[in-house]
């Protein structure tokens, strides 16, 4: 436990800081919890349609595991030689300079961060209504209420324990395997049997599109999202050197296993036209293969999307609590709750504008051009790590990749960048344009009389500190 200064007697230095609470297996369950969302249960389709044939999309599925991979080694070197949590924030900074850190900043509180949350959110709330209203659809005002519920409980639960959030992040990693589990082992009994009529000629029929490979790549990619979630952490990461990237290969490694393994039990109980014309894949496989004790799935698949709410919330208030530090954010941000060590002020920023986008509307379209403004990030973060091989040679890198790897990683997620200008203009230009809005907000908040005094020193900021009971913390 941290040591509060005048109430523990064995604190060395009496600070106030977020704990080195997270071990390897902590490490791992927030990667692979957070990865294994909504995604391996509904996206198959998405990568099927764009791919054209059975072979095809699992070629795409293990190659987007292999650049995941390479975006995680990257990340991993990054993790190890800048050993402050914060993510992608802090690898731009670090790199690039707090403008363009800022801008990043400022594209993620506004549009990226409360999308995503509301987008798996949502998920949730279906999933967990369906074993309700089977055989009928759910209305969509229950979703709605169901997916607030779901966010409150997972803000709460974040400002009242980091070990309590870690532990439930770890069950609800065993529920993911075992949803997983339950598709896998049914799957794989059939195809041993001899059920292998779908793999017949799986490239024939092939009518693949080069257009379409970006956007099934671009499914692929967000069913993998999430292998850069330990970064957000690295300050409470016991020994950073060996734990992140081991608990990073480790994570990526059965991830991948899973999701080809997962999609050849599809394909192995469904055709390739059953499976585009099911709503939700996980579903329609476990009416197949389990008659009434398919109701079990949705709830599986809800529980797994609430790991990835808890995942998103244990990053994100973290890469906003670094930012305060940096003085790119209110300063009670980077404060620490006084008896529960939680960053409390971090976590519940992203509330108010999740909930706001999540009853305002369409999130499918706000996340399509969030993924641009997503990839284009990452992309610019793994850049800065070629940059500071040659800018910064001393900087001490306990694990080093080889630079064929985050080359190959980056030019892939600019390629994809580019290539979703083209597909798919107004969405992208939109992203674009709230990025942009960056610029003048970093030289009214930042450069401009150093954020506005209304922020700062003054009794806002002290009511506010007063409220949640957070005090600096040190560092």
């Amino acid at each position: 436990e941290t040591k509060v200064w005048g109430k523990d007697p064995d604190s060395p230095h009496g600070k106030v800081e977020l704990k080195k609470k997270v071990t390897l297996l902590r490490g791992i369950s927030i990667i692979i919890g957070t990865i294994i969302g909504a995604g391996i249960f509904i996206s198959p389709k998405g990568i099927l349609k764009n791919s054209g044939s059975v072979g095809i999309s699992l070629v795409v599925w293990i190659a987007c595991g292999v650049l995941s991979l390479f975006g995680a080694l990257s990340y991993a070197e990054l993790g190890t030689s800048i050993k402050k949590s914060g993510g992608h924030y802090t690898y731009i900074l670090e790199a690039f300079g707090p403008q363009m850190a800022f801008i990043r900043l400022w594209a993620d509180i506004i549009a990226i961060r409360p999308a995503g949350l509301a987008v798996i959110s949502l998920a949730f709330g279906q999933y967990i209504l369906e074993p309700i209203f089977m055989p009928c659809g759910v209305p969509e005002i229950a979703i709605k209420l169901a997916t607030s519920i779901g966010i409150t409980s997972v803000m709460y639960l974040n400002s009242m324990s980091t070990s309590w959030t870690n532990r439930i992040q770890i069950f609800l990693t065993f529920c993911k395997l075992l949803a997983v589990a339950t598709i896998v082992v049914p799957g794989l009994y059939m195809l041993f049997k001899g059920e292998t009529r779908n793999f017949e000629n799986a490239f024939e029929g092939s009518n693949i599109k080069l257009s379409g490979l970006p956007l099934a790549f671009y499914s692929g990619m967000y069913a993998y999202s999430g292998w850069f979630y330990l970064n957000f952490v690295t300050e409470e990461v016991e020994n950073p050197e060996k734990t992140v990237p081991l608990a990073i290969c480790i994570s990526i490694a059965i991830v991948t296993s899973c999701y080809v393994l997962t999609n050849v039990a599809y394909y192995t109980v469904m055709s390739a036209e059953e499976l585009l014309a099911s709503q939700s894949v996980a579903v329609t496989f476990a009416e197949k293969t389990m008659g009434n004790f398919s109701v079990a799935v949705p709830v599986f698949v809800a529980l797994s999307c609430f790991g990835t709410m808890n995942g998103y919330c244990v990053g994100h208030s973290r890469m906003f609590y670094v930012a305060s530090r940096e003085g790119h954010l209110p300063e009670v941000l980077s404060m620490i709750h006084v008896r529960r060590h939680t960053p409390l002020a971090a976590v519940i920023i992203l509330y108010p504008m999740t909930v706001f986008q999540l009853f305002v509307g369409d999130i499918y379209s706000l996340l399509n051009f969030m993924s641009f403004l997503r990839w284009l990030f990452i992309g610019v973060a793994v850049l800065g790590l070629i940059y500071m091989r040659y800018t910064r040679p001393d900087m001490p890198r306990p694990f080093k990749v080889p630079l064929f790897i985050p080359a190959i990683f980056s030019l892939t997620c600019f390629f994809m960048v580019f290539l979703s200008l083209y597909s798919d203009p107004v969405n992208t230009g939109i992203g674009f344009a709230i990025s942009l809005t960056g610029i003048p907000a970093y030289y009214i908040f930042i450069v401009f009389d150093r954020r506005p005094k209304w922020l700062q020193k003054n009794s806002l900021n002290r009511s506010v500190q007063i409220v949640l009971e957070v005090i600096p913390a040190e560092h």
